[in-house]
């Protein structure tokens, strides 16, 4: 894992105030998921993590403070987000 994306994601975490669990983190570029794509993502990166939510509440929370420090990617799942910090245009979507 990048360690300043580490470093992020324990402010992010913190800002949040409430327990992190990640569902998935760090993939190897052999992966299942990774091994789909034309090239390896984010989570191939080390710069990614899907973290669990468990209400409507935490979604906002991590969603208002992810924005606020800059995160580029955002995912929107029914039962986690995903944040990464890709260099590239940054975007949200729904799985």
């Amino acid at each position: 894992m990048d360690p300043g994306f580490l470093e992020m994601l324990d402010e992010l975490r913190h800002r949040c105030d409430f327990p992190f669990v990640i569902n998935s983190g760090y993939r190897s570029p052999e992966h299942s998921i990774e091994n789909k794509k034309e090239k390896p993502g984010t989570h191939a990166q080390g710069i990614a993590a899907d973290v669990r939510v468990f209400s409507g509440l935490q979604k906002h929370i991590l969603l208002k403070e992810a924005f606020d420090m800059g995160f580029t990617g955002i995912g929107i799942a029914n039962t986690y987000i995903h944040i990464d910090t890709r260099d590239s245009t940054p975007v949200v979507w729904t799985y």
